[in-house]
């Protein structure tokens, strides 16, 4: 567990010698759920003298990039901003600032739960998967834009239909995985196609 027993205790703000009939469980409930990693707080009464903390933690399913970077957990919920103590083996997710979320956290949301599907269908694929991954790219009108790891090349799967576009990948990925470094874009948006352009410039500096 990310958090202890001693820190639920502090977020809980119960003092000691606290008459168990005085207090207000649904707001400790709700205290101790300010705590960043805590997703849900449940407080019962246990009589004659106790009380009964039941908390259910955050688990982190991404990072997002706001300017500053911020875990998001399994729901979309963006619930913490890193430290020098985090990890940062999680998938980014970028396209989305702080400003935006600040006003429109309904469409931020749908954003985030988009990106979420992404991964999922990603974590079930054998081929082309999470690990081939970088950056998860959210685009207003574009939708969403995986890079790779390999050559960082935009990969534009649009906003929905996911399972095929990258099934489709899938297909030609052993041959588009050596020549990723020469590569411009990959596109899964036209129907039952693949479109790769190749870069140039890329191409040429080449030896």
């Amino acid at each position: 567990m990310r958090v202890s027993e001693g820190d639920i205790l502090d977020a809980s703000d119960i003092k000691v010698g606290a008459s168990l009939f005085d207090l207000e469980l649904y707001l400790i409930g709700r205290k101790i759920e300010e705590h960043p990693w805590i997703a849900r707080a449940d407080v019962e009464r246990s009589f004659p003298d106790q009380v009964v903390i039941r908390v259910v933690e955050r688990e982190v399913r991404a990072i997002i990039d706001l300017g500053y970077l911020y875990y998001v957990d399994k729901a979309g919920v963006v619930f913490k901003m890193l430290d020098a103590a985090d990890q940062l083996n999680y998938p980014v997710i970028t396209g989305i600032d702080r400003q935006y979320l600040l006003d429109n956290p309904d469409q931020t949301q749908d954003s985030l739960n988009l990106a979420l599907l992404l991964m999922n269908e990603l974590d079930s694929r054998t081929i082309f998967n999470l690990e081939d991954v970088s950056e998860i790219h959210y685009d207003q009108q574009e939708g969403m834009i995986l890079h790779t790891r390999i050559g960082g090349v935009p990969v534009r799967l649009g906003k929905m239909g996911f399972r095929a576009k990258l099934e489709r990948l899938e297909r030609i990925y052993s041959d588009l995985e050596p020549r990723l470094m020469a590569l411009k874009y990959i596109d899964l948006n036209v129907s039952d196609r693949v479109i790769v352009k190749v870069d140039v410039k890329r191409t040429v500096g080449r030896s």
